[in-house]
């Protein structure tokens, strides 16, 4: 993690991702999708990359997988527009859109981990709910031996590790919507991440 990325402060870092050149797409990107929500929250929403919509509006999961995801925090108490107990901060593997949407590259993802990490080091949220095979990827790569050629239906069901805070692994919500048949699973997922906030809190 650069040196200078790990003593930055919400602002700072925001400003670095705006006006990131690491990779390539950032001759494509129309906005940078820094986050969004309540960065003292206890829930950490990681997905993986921003679409159109998020392009344009500069907000991560907005369009129908963002008011599907909405609906999905709603069903447990949370909000994006939430603080305390209901706060949520929402944020993205990848800051800038791949073009055509098309899958995050390798070593895009390796350009955007000091941002991911600098916002968990500066939120310290207590569980991360990682949507889609690509957040859990980043986020479990040096803690899940071969998680690169693991299906996602086998990282589920478990409390994975992200520097020492709990991850539960969740379908994106964009495959929710292709894949509705799933719900009932991505629901699960949602309880598995609230048992173990539940455990997790104080008596």
């Amino acid at each position: 993690m650069p040196a200078e990325i790990a003593a930055m402060d919400w602002d700072a870092l925001q400003q670095a991702v705006a006006s990131c050149q690491a990779c390539g797409l950032c001759q494509s990107r129309k906005n940078t999708v820094f986050g969004v929500g309540d960065t003292q929250a206890r829930w950490l929403v990681v997905g993986e990359a921003p679409g159109e919509n998020e392009d344009l509006q500069g907000e991560p999961f907005v369009g129908q997988a963002g008011a599907l995801l909405d609906n999905m925090l709603k069903a447990i108490g949370l909000n994006r527009q939430g603080t305390g107990a209901q706060g949520v901060y929402i944020a993205n593997v990848l800051k800038c859109r791949p073009p055509a949407n098309r899958n995050p590259q390798p070593e895009e993802v390796l350009q955007c981990e000091s941002y991911l990490r600098r916002q968990v080091a500066l939120q310290q949220p207590q569980i991360i709910l990682a949507l889609g095979r690509f957040a859990a990827q980043s986020l479990l790569q040096h803690s899940v031996p071969d998680v690169a050629t693991l299906p996602l239906g086998k990282l589920r069901g478990q409390v994975h590790n992200y520097e020492g805070v709990p991850v539960v692994v969740s379908y994106h919500p964009a495959y929710l919507l292709r894949t509705p048949q799933d719900k009932a699973k991505a629901w699960a997922d949602l309880c598995l991440a609230m048992d173990v906030m539940r455990a997790d809190a104080p008596a």
